[in-house]
């Protein structure tokens, strides 16, 4: 019982680790780490701070939000209160009942920290105000405006500009979860689907992938990221895609594929991550914005299609059914490559337990007359 308990804690482990240990995330982030990058290097962040400030995650952007206000505030209110005592405004030096103040309802550190944040966001109560007395102060008044206006319109910008970042619009781009490799067009072709979540058109959408894995060269040299390029077309071809509704994007497994030499029962034993890329432009906006997925060998599905989901109604509008943007169905497929192409009738149903989670078996009876993609 022990001996079961082990392996079965050993295969999830390694399950766990391969799933995870892949170099784009499902949601598109780089899984990647920089080592030893010199100090120099850092200094060229600080020149290019736009970027650096944009890119910064929101509870810094906040936090520095919050501080940029408030410490201004106190610093000048320190420049406050420091005329104030030159001018012996303040209540501990006892100034005489004819006294002329600076500042008039500045007399402690409370009030010139008040009046400081009162200048600076012109809010202007009218308890506290500057006289005419000293020119000094109305040089600071003026150093404090100009510099409260220049914050301003930095720090609204940069929250502007994380608000409109274009990968904020690819949130509503999905990737199906899994790939499936079945025959489409008389072609053995590794297919995926993508939708669009949103109404408006995304211009100019070009889709291609990059199998990464690692190859050892006859010179002993080995490469761990080694890319080679895969070409996925709708029917309508590959550039400029009329992407309105979900798309079945689909990779010929050919001689020229590196995909060609696997098979049903080696699939899962390779070792690779292809990672799918999606450039567009959002209609609204006119911002590119890049979407990206991968697959590793355990979600590519061997002898399965996905299910249909574009149907017309009886008047005569197209309706996405998005209950089965992620369902897929057996079909007849050949163990392999060389197999589709050399040996005729030679096909296999892939029912060996990797189905995607949550699959239904469903009998789609309305969908007549299904548009393809």
């Amino acid at each position: 019982m022990t001996k079961i308990i082990w392996f079965i804690w050993n295969t999830s482990l390694e399950t766990f680790f391969l799933i995870n240990f892949r170099l784009v995330t499902k949601d598109g982030h780089c899984n990647i780490e920089f080592g030893n990058v010199m100090y120099s290097t850092h200094l060229s962040f600080l020149a290019d701070f736009w970027t650096t400030f944009v890119e910064t995650r929101w509870r810094y952007v906040l936090l520095l939000f919050i501080a940029s206000f408030t410490l201004t505030w106190l610093f000048f209110a320190l420049l406050w209160y420091w005329i104030a005592l030159n001018n012996g405004d303040l209540t501990w030096q006892n100034p005489p009942s004819n006294h002329s103040p600076c500042i008039i309802g500045v007399y402690g550190l409370t009030t010139a920290f008040l009046y400081s944040l009162e200048t600076q966001t012109t809010i202007g109560y009218g308890v506290r105000a500057l006289t005419d007395l000293c020119p000094g102060a109305v040089v600071v008044v003026i150093i404090q405006a100009v510099f409260g206006a220049i914050i301003n319109c930095f720090m609204c910008g940069v929250i502007l500009s994380k608000i409109s970042l274009p990968k904020k619009r690819a949130k509503t781009i999905s990737f199906s979860d899994m790939a499936v490799i079945s025959p489409k067009n008389g072609s053995l072709s590794l297919s995926i689907r993508v939708a669009n979540l949103r109404k408006t058109l995304m211009i100019g959408s070009h889709i291609y992938g990059k199998l990464l894995r690692t190859t050892n060269r006859a010179d002993g040299e080995t490469i761990i990221m080694d890319q080679v390029n895969i070409d996925f077309m709708v029917d309508a071809g590959k550039d400029n895609l009329f992407f309105v509704c979900p798309l079945t994007l689909y990779h010929i497994i050919d001689k020229s594929s590196p995909f060609f030499e696997m098979a049903v029962d080696t699939l899962h034993n390779q070792d690779f991550e292809l990672v799918v890329f999606l450039d567009c432009t959002a209609e609204t906006t006119s911002s590119a914005c890049q979407v990206r997925t991968s697959f590793i060998p355990q979600e590519i599905m061997w002898g399965y299609n996905f299910l249909p989901i574009i149907s017309r109604s009886k008047e005569g509008k197209y309706r996405v059914d998005f209950s089965n943007f992620a369902k897929v169905e057996p079909v007849a497929t050949a163990h392999c490559a060389l197999c589709f192409h050399n040996i005729k009738g030679h096909h296999h149903y892939s029912r060996d337990g990797h189905d995607n989670q949550g699959f239904e078996m469903t009998e789609i009876n309305e969908l007549q007359n299904v548009t393809k993609m």
